[in-house]
Order: structure tokens, then sequence, then C-alpha cells
């Protein structure tokens, strides 16, 4: 028997053997089990609850980046102290430099729009129909009208919540009273006009759906007096991620009357916000795995004390200290790889249905659980980064590990003689 134990290979069935019964729990020494048990929920939640939060934080990026991108131009040019009238020649100009897809001209302008029943503030954006038809974003999510014909009218395009929020529908007239109106003796007069509902969308985004209004270019300049001209040329590029390398090329087709800007210098401190609070919740939902490695840690100590005298028969048996050091080790590993395999499945598994369990929960609590008010997008995102998972999982194993080295070492330097001296 001794030469049995002594010739066993590394992590033989011996071994894995002698593991999995210290894992099952006997009446005496149910309290191991018990925090074994533990242990692996810990690493378990610990793994799922990370995949989970990145996997919304990535969705919330992801979302809100196709939203207002899909909304807004990649690019945008001003021009620098005279009246932006000859934007068509521009725009054709811009749009032959590699890389831009195309050039949208834009009027901005805040108004207030008013109903039979409520006065709320809006965005008006003055496009052609070429243009508007061009944001997909816009164009795929017309709920009601249609946007064919968009120039050769005077109606309007609003938002479902503006139009929610204004009791009003398609074929109904709002008004529009812009601070910008014409000059008299005593200051600028406010300018107000009737304007038909000719189509309502509903781009996903809150906020978006409660202020925009799309208004046809030429009938946007006479509103604004803007006399022939537009206040910007918005670019769509075919890699928004990588925008700093045509700023340069757009800049040198456009000659020095223009201005470029992009949409990260608009957005800048928003997607930054992101980031930061990404990195944030990473790091503090890391110690939740970090806290059930500790538990593994305090568990197999208890283990190895528990098992002395087991560890002192097999190494008179002939057991080495690696063989003592490698039980130890399987059986808190187990624990760990266990505890993080089955916190993947969960994980995965709940960024799959997380907008049903979002509704169930708000069923049975009667609560709002994702206000789209206040979060800006309709749906809860959750979109999974298969290397990000691959590292939460990759760190767990890690931790795993790492927390059984230092109790497996402890069991293989059990001196026999003093396990058994009063036994």
């Amino acid at each position: 028997m001794a030469a049995a134990v002594g010739d066993t290979k590394p992590f033989s069935a011996f071994e894995w053997m002698l593991a999995g019964r210290y894992l099952r729990a006997r009446r005496k020494e149910g309290f191991i089990s018990v925090i074994a048990g533990f242990s692996f929920l810990g690493i378990m939640l610990g793994v799922a609850t990370l995949i989970i939060v990145m996997a919304v934080m990535n969705g919330f990026r992801k979302d809100l980046f196709t939203k207002i991108m899909g909304l807004n131009g990649h690019v945008i040019v001003h021009k620098i102290g005279e009246p932006f009238e000859d934007y068509a020649e521009m725009a054709a100009k811009l749009a032959k430099v590699p890389g831009v897809v195309s050039a949208l001209p834009l009027i901005e302008g805040q108004v207030m729009v008013s109903s039979n029943v409520q006065a709320l503030g809006g965005l008006v954006r003055g496009i052609d129909e070429a243009s508007l038809k061009s944001l997909k974003l816009v164009a795929d999510n017309v709920k009601y009208g249609t946007l064919d014909g968009f120039d050769q009218q005077t109606g309007i395009a609003i938002g479902s919540r503006l139009a929610q929020s204004l009791r009003v529908g398609l074929g109904d007239t709002i008004t529009l009273v812009s601070p910008r109106g014409a000059a008299t003796p005593f200051g600028n007069a406010p300018r107000s006009k009737p304007y038909v509902i000719s189509s309502i969308f509903e781009l996903g985004m809150s906020e978006y759906d409660r202020m925009m209004i799309f208004m046809p270019l030429a009938e946007a300049q006479k509103y604004f007096a803007k006399n022939g001209e537009v206040d910007v040329l918005e670019l769509v590029v075919d890699n928004p991620e990588a925008v700093d390398k045509y700023n340069a090329d757009i800049k040198t087709a456009g000659g020095p009357t223009i201005n470029v800007s992009d949409w990260r210098q608009r957005n800048e401190s928003f997607f930054n916000v992101l980031a930061v609070e990404r990195n944030v919740m990473f790091i503090i939902l890391s110690l939740i795995i970090l806290v059930a490695a500790m538990n593994i840690i305090s568990g197999m100590m208890m283990l190895v004390k528990d098992k002395g005298r087991d560890i002192a028969v097999l190494r008179t048996m002939g057991a080495t200290k690696g063989a003592v050091m490698r039980v130890f080790l399987i059986t808190g590993a187990s624990i760990g790889i266990v505890g993080t395999i089955a916190g993947l499945i969960l994980g995965v598994i709940f960024c799959w249905n997380i907008e049903s369990i979002k509704n169930f929960v708000s069923w049975i609590t009667g609560a709002t659980i994702f206000d789209p008010s206040i979060y800006y997008l309709t749906k809860l995102p959750a979109e999974i980064d298969g290397h990000e998972t691959a590292g939460i999982v990759i760190m767990a194993l890690v931790l795993s590990v790492l927390a059984t080295l230092y109790p497996s070492w402890r069991a293989s330097k059990l001196d026999p003689v003093e396990a058994l001296r009063y036994e």
C-alpha cells in the first residue's frame, strides 16, 4: 500500500478521489462543506454579477453611441466669419473626401411647441428629404405618416413622446414659437407659426423622442430667417471611432474659411463619465470575487486542521508532500472552477433574458425598474463582450487557484509525528 501511494502520478485518480471525499460532508464535518458551499456561491454570484453589470454598461454605451451617431453627424463643419451660403458646393466638395459617406446641411433652433393642452420646449432641425432619409435611425423608425415628399411640404416630423405629451396625432396642428424673430425698434419679436404634423417617429431614446422636430430645410430657412444659408454641415464618416484621421483631409478640402469639430468633442464629458463609471463598477464588483476567494482560504485552512490525522496517516503510508499538496489544491480549486463556470452560465443566461427578467420584476413589485425618462433608453440593453467576459473568467480562476496555494502548502508541511502524537 505504501508503494501504491508513493508511486501515484501527479493528479492521478487517487488524488482526485481523495479530494472528492473531502468535499463531501459527513455529519461531524458538515461545517466544512457549508463553508465550501458559501465559497462556491460567492464565486458564482461574483462572476455572474460582474458579467451582467459589464454587459449592461457595454449595452448602454453601444445603444447610446448608436442613437447619437445615428441622428448626429460625426464631423461638424462651421463657417468662420461669414454666412454659410455655399453649403451645396461645400457639401459636394467634402463628400469626395476619402472616408466621408455623406454631408448633411442643417439648421438648428430652440423653440417652444404648443398645442391646445400643453406647451413644451423643442429642438427644430431643418434638413432636406434626402439627408433625413439617409439617417436610418429616423427613416426606419417612422411610426405614423411618411417622409416621402418631405421637401415639397411645410409639415413637420416629431417624436412619439412629444406627440404624447402634447396629446396630438398625425394631421393635427401645433404651433412653434421661436425667440429669434423679426427685429423691431423694441428688440426681436418672437416668431410664431402653426405646422401640420406629417409624420411621427420613435427613435428609442426618450430624450430625442421628447424634443426632436424635423422641418424641411427650405421652410426652416424661412422660419429662422436664414435667407438661403444653413448653420452647419454634418458629415457622416465610415468609421466614427477613428474620426481623427479624417479631420485634416476635411480641413484641406474645405479651405481656411471652415472650422471642424467631431462627435467626441460634442459628447466628450458624456462618454468619459460612462467610461469612468464602467471602470469603477468593475473594480468594486471584482471585490465580490476576492471575498469569495478569501472564503476558500478560510475553509481550506479549517479542512487542513480537521484532516491533520488523515494527512499524517497518508504520509506514513508513503504519500509524498507533493501528493498531499495536490489533493488539497484540487479540493480548493474545484470550488472556484465549478463556481466560475456556474457564474458564467448564470450571467450569460441572465443577459440573454434581461428584458424579460426586468418586466417580471416590475410586474411582481409594481414599480418601474428602468424608467426611460431617467435612463434615456426605452429598453434595458445588455451587450456581452467576449474578450471582457473571458478576462473575468480568467481572473476568477486565477484567484481561486491562488487562494488554495497557502492552505495546500501548509498541509504538505504537516509533520506526521506531531499530528499523531496525541492520537
